[in-house]
């Protein structure tokens, strides 16, 4: 069909069980020099990811750190890859619901995380 990306360059879609709200304080913010080499490395397996609120656009392929304050008083930082942004609308908790691949996450930090973390439908 004319105008359509071919196959291969079509976004896979997101399932949103592979992707759970965060359910706590966050911060995104560029990753460090450390981690720029993380995100795009051949063979990673899909980690999947989480959604957050965010009142800032992100531009897809972005490296972010994320830093999720825990229940618990204390926090992690995790590295993520933007997969997908969406505008929200007026009333949303916030302008932005942004997908997060998870690029560089040890599962003990995932089990952390586990507890603030939401399935919900996209």
């Amino acid at each position: 069909m004319e105008g359509m990306a071919p196959p291969a360059m079509r976004p896979l879609p997101l399932d949103p069980r592979r992707y759970p709200r965060v359910h706590a304080p966050l911060v995104q913010r560029p990753v460090t020099l450390f981690a720029l080499g993380l995100g795009r490395r051949p063979g990673d397996r899909d980690l999947g990811g989480l959604r957050a609120w965010s009142d800032e656009r992100q531009k897809v392929g972005r490296l972010l750190e994320v830093e999720v304050f825990l229940p618990d008083g204390g926090s992690l930082t995790l590295v993520a890859e933007v997969v997908k942004v969406d505008a929200m609308p007026a009333g949303s908790p916030a302008r932005f619901d942004v997908w997060l691949r998870h690029v560089d996450a040890p599962p003990a930090a995932l089990a952390r995380l586990a507890p603030v973390l939401r399935a919900e439908p996209s």
